[in-house]
């Protein structure tokens, strides 16, 4: 899996604050996915984030791992397992797209 494309006629229906190690959700260390119909899109502002792709809920090894480093973002596509780790310095916040008003609705599922 490459780096995806968000669809151009979607619009972001809500943003975290920035995290860091001190308030970072727990569920985005652990495996995670974006909910259907919604992408993910994880900004760095500072430091480093590790971005780890498996092939569903049950997998242990990652299929794909991304580096994201300050200044930089990478997309999640809907409904796909992932987690993240953090340098200590890490600094960034996610932007949830999707084609339709799902501002009220959950924009991931743990497992």
């Amino acid at each position: 899996m490459s780096h995806q494309r968000i669809p151009k006629n979607w619009t972001i229906q809500r943003s975290t604050p920035f995290f860091t190690n001190d308030n970072v959700p727990t569920a985005l260390l652990s495996h995670h996915n974006t909910a259907a119909g919604v992408f993910g899109q994880l900004c760095v502002m500072e430091g480093v984030v590790t971005y780890y792709g498996f092939a569903d809920e049950n997998a242990t090894e990652p299929e794909i791992k991304i580096v994201i480093p300050a200044g930089s973002f990478a997309t999640s596509p809907p409904q796909y397992w992932h987690c993240i780790e953090l340098s200590d310095n890490a600094q960034f916040n996610i932007n949830f797209w999707s084609d339709s008003d799902k501002k009220d609705q959950r924009m991931y599922n743990t497992k």
